[in-house]
């Protein structure tokens, strides 16, 4: 035993963690963080599709968002987005660009990284949405960041993100 694990519970304690584990290790790692990588990449997803008009065509209701209505809410005060169109088409293309990233498993901790920062930014714009929504995609992101993207990804199949060996 290392100095980092700890004795296996006795009696009754021992029987619940042996049960616990066992009811709950039905789904692989994989296929949790497969399904982490999609619950994050949905409402952005869909969130950057309405920022589009065809390819690279950036909506007129996205520019107007950014430009009149969105504001960052620092500090107690409301401050306009400086240079909103290019706000509005960098938030489009993250949008549509890091959702495929995160479910095909390509770049995914970075994706997911770039998600939470992304994250952040809508905090300081729509700050309510924190206990609704925010703080779920920061969860998700950061834990993806944390465990990687699992077995079912390209990263995995290609070598570019494989958990360290243990000794």
């Amino acid at each position: 035993m290392t100095a980092m694990q700890s004795p296996a519970p006795a009696g009754f304690l021992g029987a619940v963690s042996n049960f616990t584990n066992a009811l709950f290790s039905w789904a692989p790692q994989s296929l949790t963080m497969l399904a982490l990588r999609f619950a994050l990449a949905v409402p952005f997803w869909y969130s950057g599709l309405t920022k589009w008009d065809g390819f690279l065509n950036l909506s007129f209701g996205a520019q107007q968002l950014f430009a009149n209505d969105f504001k960052l809410h620092i500090l107690g005060a409301e401050y306009p987005y400086p240079m909103p169109e290019l706000f509005a088409t960098l938030s489009g293309l993250g949008e549509v660009g890091f959702p495929v990233l995160l479910v095909l498993g390509v770049g995914t901790r970075y994706a997911a990284l770039a998600l939470l920062g992304m994250t952040a930014i809508i905090q300081l714009t729509v700050p309510d949405g924190w206990a609704n929504f925010h703080l779920a995609w920061a969860a998700m992101a950061l834990a993806i960041m944390t465990f990687g993207p699992g077995k079912i990804s390209l990263d995995y199949l290609l070598g570019l993100d494989r958990p360290a060996r243990r000794n």
